[in-house]
């Protein structure tokens, strides 16, 4: 994984929660971690990671990903044993 995941993930676990995580960058975080993502209708996202499903939904107009979908993020990566 390289510095700039290991950055996003650190961002996704740290408190308080931010609310600029830019989505493009979790997903990015994602995929190095292993995880298949595929776009769903609309603007939601299914990702696979270590046997565990999720969807989310990509953030729009704004490229920042919101303090809920980080929590939410948060619980998956946790879900699918990945801790920074």
């Amino acid at each position: 994984m390289k510095e700039k995941h290991r950055r996003t993930l650190a961002a996704v676990f740290a408190d308080p929660i931010s609310a600029n995580i830019k989505w493009r960058d979790i997903e990015a975080m994602l995929r190095a971690l292993g995880a298949d993502i595929e776009a769903g209708r609309g603007s939601r996202v299914h990702v696979l990671l270590n046997s565990v499903p999720a969807t989310f939904h990509r953030p729009h107009p704004r490229p920042d990903t919101d303090k809920g979908a980080v929590k939410a993020i948060r619980r998956f990566l946790l879900a699918a044993g990945i801790r920074p």
